[in-house]
């Protein structure tokens, strides 16, 4: 089963560019990891951006979690956030179809 993960950033005061900025270059390098399916950021109305990930399995997103890939994006965050991330990794609750109720 797939494992869909969120992730909240809060940019510091004048800092969202900067975030932004940061974030960008690891949609791509992630997206060629095994068994990353979704790695995408959006805006969210309230200055958070949020991420949405969808991985094939958690061993996959585990390795991920532990990789280099992460290990530059934390880096680069560093100084920029308000709080730390808060990830959440979500359980689908099938309904309708099989496919209508997944992400």
């Amino acid at each position: 089963m797939t494992v869909i993960v969120t992730a909240v950033f809060t940019p510091k005061e004048g800092a969202f560019d900067d975030v932004v900025a940061a974030l960008s270059p690891a949609i791509a390098e992630v997206h060629e990891e095994p068994g990353c399916l979704l790695y995408a950021i959006h805006e969210d109305p309230n200055g958070q951006i949020l991420m949405i990930e969808k991985w094939e399995t958690a061993e996959l997103l585990d390795a991920h979690g532990a990789g280099e890939a992460v290990q530059r994006l934390n880096a680069s965050l560093e100084g920029l956030l308000e709080e730390p991330v808060e990830v959440t990794r979500l359980a689908p609750i099938v309904a309708g179809t099989q496919h209508q109720g997944l992400l």
